[in-house]
């Protein structure tokens, strides 16, 4: 068994004591309907148990890939606690870093959607996200991955990408791509923010249809204001900054009131 191999085994095992408290595997050929709200859940300790329900997913950091001169994975070490119910999504964060290659090789590829999928193999995980800010310049080499990542999965299992809004309202990139959803990220957007809510206010949807499915949110910043009607009834992601509780997903709850 190559290194690799038993890194990826290692990483697997590891996910799965993470998901303390879940059923037995549901990966293959048992996706859940999709939920109303899914929380994002990042790199803490976090125990969501009091959710219990299949309309509320949870959207965890499964671990990063660095993409250095060979892509480095850091695995999720804070544990995750879901009720036996709950719809699982594994999310795989990319990073640049100073030393990203400006152009990758095939064998790169291969090994990081290997790295990917290595990572989403854990008890009760039922989608895999890739959530990667990819420049213009490697929107051709993530088009790529993204394929090379579907054929490793079981047909069964969704895939979706987290999607700068920018790519929603104007470039068209996406087009094509073997993913469920692309979710428009209406936080940390910069610039382009005013500009975007604005066009969402005024009733116009988002460009690009694999965007037109879902949208993500943040608890720490403004949502559209009203929530505008084209938004409503969409799968909505939601992003907290600290550990989630009742009270603050009882607070999301509240926002999503029509």
């Amino acid at each position: 068994m190559s290194l690799w191999h038993k890194f990826a085994a290692l990483a697997a095992l590891l996910a799965m004591l993470m998901l303390s408290g879940a059923r037995a595997p549901t990966r293959a050929g048992a996706a859940k309907l999709t939920p109303r709200v899914t929380l994002w859940v990042w790199e803490r300790p976090e125990d969501l148990r009091f959710l219990d329900s299949d309309n509320v997913g949870v959207a965890f950091l499964s671990g990063s890939v660095y993409l250095d001169l060979q892509p480095v994975v850091s695995p999720r070490l804070q544990p995750l606690r879901v009720g036996e119910h709950t719809p699982v999504t594994a999310v795989v964060r990319l990073e640049n870093t100073k030393s990203t290659p400006a152009v990758f090789s095939d064998e790169y590829r291969h090994q990081l959607a290997d790295q990917i999928v290595g990572l989403s193999a854990a008890s009760q995980v039922s989608a895999l996200q890739i959530d990667f800010d990819a420049t213009h310049s490697q929107q051709d080499f993530y088009r790529s991955l993204i394929n090379d990542v579907r054929g490793r999965l079981p047909a069964s299992m969704p895939l979706s990408i987290t999607a700068l809004s920018s790519w929603c309202m104007g470039d068209d990139w996406l087009s094509g791509l073997p993913i469920s959803e692309a979710v428009p990220m209406l936080f940390r957007m910069g610039p382009d923010r005013a500009a975007i809510l604005q066009s969402l206010a005024w009733g116009q949807d988002f460009r690009q249809p694999l965007c037109r499915t879902s949208v993500g949110v943040s608890t720490d910043e403004p949502w559209p204001a009203p929530l505008p009607a084209a938004l409503l009834g969409r799968h909505v992601y939601v992003f907290h900054p600290r550990a989630w509780t009742q009270q603050s997903f009882a607070a999301v709850q509240r926002r999503l009131q029509p």
